[in-house]
């Protein structure tokens, strides 16, 4: 059977295996709850920071459809989208390297009916479950502050869900690559990158036009985009393109880590 053909139906309906999967990860970390919403508040300090601090000084900017916003709106959708990625990359690297290589968990795993698909849908889907706990409580710091300007903001939870879900697949699909603790140097050689330069705290019109479209490839920059343009409610073709790009992007890294880990818990 093709690689596609197993990991399609659990992808597609749901595997109440998986759900095991992540009921284990609820039990494990039932006592340690505030190491992961510890997560929540880095992108809160960078709004109050930079947001309302040097957001005094910059006014307004351009924002999506050649709108006019307050800074404190053009960041905080961005820094959004940043914590999407930054949970979900955070579960998907570190704590699933140290279960596959240190306490070989997914070995256990194995001698119960569960798949390698399953364990791979089960940890992207606890990587997704730790992404939404960071953009959920976000999510009410920016509609507290007044910082949510149109009905379509609703849908920027189920937009940061899909960052989660493409970044998550995407980095344990990397971290099955990796061998030692120093190769995780090279997930923050392109996370902080993006973090910085994808639009996250000016517009794109700052850079020279070809920094500008090599910036308008990387996932993050879709991912800001998206959730900036559901914040402000300028929604059209774009948002359809960003959310395309980010799904396409999910479901390759989960059919890559799924066959990875086939070839190193089966061999």
């Amino acid at each position: 059977m093709t690689l596609p053909l197993r990991v399609a139906p659990p992808l597609m309906f749901g595997s109440l295996r998986a759900f095991r999967l992540i009921e284990r990860n609820l039990y494990v970390y039932r006592h340690g709850w505030i190491v992961i919403v510890s997560g929540f508040f880095e992108p809160l300090f960078y709004l109050l920071s930079i947001g309302f601090g040097l957001g005094q000084l910059v006014g307004t900017v351009p924002g999506p459809g050649g709108t006019e916003i307050p800074y404190q709106l053009f960041i905080a959708p961005a820094l959004l989208a940043s914590s999407s990625m930054n949970g979900a990359v955070t579960e998907a690297t570190l704590n699933f390297f140290f279960k596959l290589k240190y306490q070989k968990t997914f070995e256990s795993i194995l001698s119960t009916p569960l798949s390698t698909a399953d364990i791979a849908l089960g940890e992207l889907g606890w990587a997704l479950i730790r992404g939404a706990l960071y953009t959920g409580g976000f999510l009410v710091v920016m509609v507290a502050l007044g910082l949510g300007v149109s009905a379509w903001l609703l849908l920027t939870l189920p937009a940061a869900l899909l960052i989660s879900f493409a970044f998550g697949a995407v980095g344990m699909a990397a971290t099955s690559f990796m061998r030692t603790w120093q190769d995780f140097d090279l997930i923050q050689l392109v996370v902080l990158p993006m973090f910085l330069f994808s639009g996250t705290f000016y517009p794109l019109d700052a850079y020279p036009e070809p920094v500008r479209l090599l910036v308008q490839l990387t996932p993050l920059y879709h991912g800001v985009d998206l959730v900036r343009s559901l914040a402000v409610g300028v929604v059209g073709p774009s948002t359809v393109v960003h959310a395309a790009y980010l799904t396409v992007m999910g479901v390759l890294g989960l059919l890559i880590v799924s066959r990875r880990l086939d070839k190193l818990l089966l061999r």
